[in-house]
């Protein structure tokens, strides 16, 4: 059974929810980061960096919530979360997987902690970008693929809940609120939202 190790308020929203859209048993493994559960040797085991979200499918560990997103994807192809093989919708698909962690997550703490980078020197190029490029996807919609959700939408959907609704380090604008309905209104991140509520 797929083992998702994780703590309430982090990334590991991503990894929940991304389960739950897949429609498998998990088993969940709470990570008490007050108390410094992520130092524990066998939990370094699993993710050296001491962070969650980590997994486990067998004898398969990983981390980093793209990679996972991306894994459980791979792993339940029934639950149509990533375009199939030799689709050509994959390149976008693989583009936006990773432009949360890659651009938006960087984009998100320059301003939160307000700091200046050369454009050019910087891997996500600035703020204002991110977000502008960000905005010009969605509006094709409904989801950052067009037509179809997938796991990249997990991964893009997260980020705006945290940049807009619960951080407010993002200014709203129709596009996103429109896309971060859609996003509320799916049931599995519904109940994701739950899980992570009653931690």
């Amino acid at each position: 059974m797929m083992k998702l190790y994780w703590s309430p308020k982090t990334r590991s929203l991503r990894a929940l929810w991304m389960l739950e859209e897949a429609g498998v048993p998990y088993e969940r493994v709470l990570v008490d980061i007050r108390a410094g559960g992520q130092d524990d040797p066998a939990f370094r085991k699993i993710n050296p960096m001491g962070k969650v979200p980590a997994f486990e499918d067998g004898a398969a560990q990983l981390a980093e919530s793209a990679a996972i997103c991306a894994y459980i994807a791979e792993r339940v192809p029934e639950a149509g979360l990533a375009p199939a093989l030799g689709d050509p919708a994959r390149g976008r698909y693989f583009h936006w997987l990773f432009f949360a962690p890659g651009c938006i997550e960087p984009a998100m703490a320059q301003k939160f902690v307000n700091f200046e980078l050369s454009p050019s020197a910087a891997g996500w190029g600035d703020f204002n970008r991110v977000f502008n490029v960000l905005a010009g996807a969605l509006e094709k919609g409904p989801w950052i693929l067009g037509e179809t959700f997938s796991a990249a939408d997990v991964m893009i959907g997260c980020d705006l809940l945290f940049a807009i609704e619960r951080f407010g380090i993002v200014d709203r604008r129709p596009v996103f609120d429109a896309y971060l309905n859609r996003c509320h209104a799916r049931p599995a991140l519904q109940r994701a939202i739950a899980i992570d509520e009653a931690g």
